[in-house]
């Protein structure tokens, strides 16, 4: 069997989930799809229907890197064409940390707005989103092979998995 083809990157807000679909993505020469990205393309709140018509337009093609949970919404779309699933799990302070830096970075999409919305599901994510996603996870893809990455070095061992 060669090398993943389509990846789902899933974790807490600021492990770095885009970050690493777009060097998975520029090595292997995959496209990237990224939900956060999806969602903010609708106006308004969530619309499910139109965000799973776009998760699934997105997800058509034979080689992906997808990063970004909505695991309710998305999982039963994406998982089963998975090939794997990266699962970041960096420090929660790390996760913070990124997470304010990056509303200052010239042309970044997160907004100041949005921090204390994004710190709360930061500090909350081991209680509320772990387990529903873990579930969502084993419901849709269980056969999916899932790569667990705790450090800079585990993510750089992957990368120079994929790419050789």
């Amino acid at each position: 069997m060669g090398p993943p083809r389509r990846i789902v990157i899933v974790g807490c807000a600021g492990t770095g989930k885009s970050v690493l679909a777009r060097r998975i993505g520029a090595a292997a020469s995959m496209p990237v799809v990224c939900l956060d990205e999806l969602r903010r393309s609708l106006p308004g709140p969530l619309d499910p229907a139109k965000f799973r018509a776009l998760v699934r337009e997105t997800h058509a093609g034979d080689s992906w890197v997808s990063d970004g949970n909505f695991c309710e919404v998305s999982f039963d779309l994406r998982l089963p064409r998975a090939d794997l699933i990266v699962w970041l799990e960096r420090p929660k302070m790390l996760c913070v940390w990124r997470t304010c830096v990056r509303v200052f970075r010239a042309g970044e999409t997160h907004r100041l707005r949005e921090l204390g919305r994004v710190l709360h599901y930061i500090y909350n994510f081991e209680r509320r989103k772990r387990a529903l996603i873990e579930a969502e996870r084993t419901k849709h893809g269980a056969k999916v092979p899932v790569v667990r990455l705790h450090s800079g070095a585990d993510i750089t061992a992957l990368l120079n998995h994929l790419t050789v």
